[in-house]
């Protein structure tokens, strides 16, 4: 039997106990946020998540969204999955997590480029400044992530010869098509050149 279509565009509401993620799967028990679109013909809810929800959602989940061309600020759930949420349901937090954050998404990727980029690995520079040491071609060894910046994102160390440098990540490609780095840094530079 359908559940009953009671929520309407506005609610606060909380996601019931053993309710997953319909894409990724992962546990999203006690997720918070209101509704924005209700579907009566399909008993589905879109739901833009609160700034407390937002703030929880794992660096890795965000990363896949963003790849995905996911939008990770909002769901589609079945109606029978969440339920109106009382006060106690709802912490004390922000509404509002800015979209447009574009440093905190560079501290994302930066989080889960150290997690997953494996060290050290050939590259080759892919671009770089005209009249800079470093030219399109060169093959340098990657070693670390060094820094972030605000303009040019992940930063890393690397060396030309017996030179080290600091150059950005998205301006690299590994050498080697096969290197589980490759994928990685390939997502990261789309991020970064639509970002």
């Amino acid at each position: 039997m359908a559940a009953t279509f009671s929520l309407k565009i506005g609610d606060s509401i909380v996601v019931k106990p053993g309710v997953k993620d319909p894409d990724l799967g992962i546990d999203i028990e006690g997720w918070q946020g209101r509704v924005i679109e209700a579907d009566t013909k399909h008993n589905l809810i879109g739901i833009a998540w609160n700034g407390m929800t937002l703030k929880s959602v794992p660096d890795w989940v965000i990363v896949k969204c963003e790849i995905e061309g996911w939008d990770w600020r909002r769901m589609h759930l079945p109606v029978d999955g969440v339920e109106l949420a009382t006060p106690e349901d709802m912490e004390a937090g922000p509404d509002e997590v800015d979209p447009d954050d574009v440093w905190d998404a560079h501290k994302r990727w930066e989080n889960h480029l150290r997690q997953v980029l494996q060290f050290p690995f050939d590259a080759e520079i892919h671009a770089a400044h005209p009249r800079g040491p470093l030219q399109p071609g060169d093959r340098v060894r990657v070693h670390d992530i060094s820094l972030l910046d605000d303009s040019h994102g992940v930063i890393v160390k690397i060396r030309l010869s017996r030179r080290r440098y600091d150059h950005p990540l998205y301006q690299l490609r590994p050498v080697d098509k096969n290197d589980p780095n490759y994928q990685i840094i390939d997502d990261y530079a789309t991020w970064f050149a639509n970002r």
